[in-house]
């Protein structure tokens, strides 16, 4: 069974869209300061927000400097990280280890 979308009205729409600005302006700022260096990558898994919560961890650590899609791909794998998870998604072994292995390939 479909259900219909509701319809919003403009003010609606454009304060969603206001919303979805700011979340991926400040998801741009995280990566391009963990690219940069200016901030590791246990501080931003320590943030509890939804802005860190929400990316994919993919995209974290390709974020990371001399990480790209292979070495991203080599590192989820061997800990065992779903192409499609997301941050909030990571259980705490998984963190830690993703954590070991960086630290011990760094």
């Amino acid at each position: 069974m479909l259900v219909a979308l509701p319809q919003l009205s403009a003010e609606v729409r454009a304060a969603a869209l206001d919303k979805a600005m700011a979340v991926r302006r400040e998801r741009g700022e995280i990566l391009g300061s963990l690219k940069s260096g200016a901030v590791s990558l246990p501080d931003v898994l320590k943030r509890e927000d939804t802005v860190v919560g929400k990316t994919s961890v993919r995209r974290l650590l390709e974020a990371l400097p001399g990480i790209g899609k292979v070495r991203a791909d080599k590192l989820m794998a061997e800990v065992g990280i779903s192409d499609s998870r997301r941050v909030q998604g990571l259980g705490p072994r998984q963190r830690e280890r993703l954590l070991e292995l960086l630290a011990s390939q760094g």
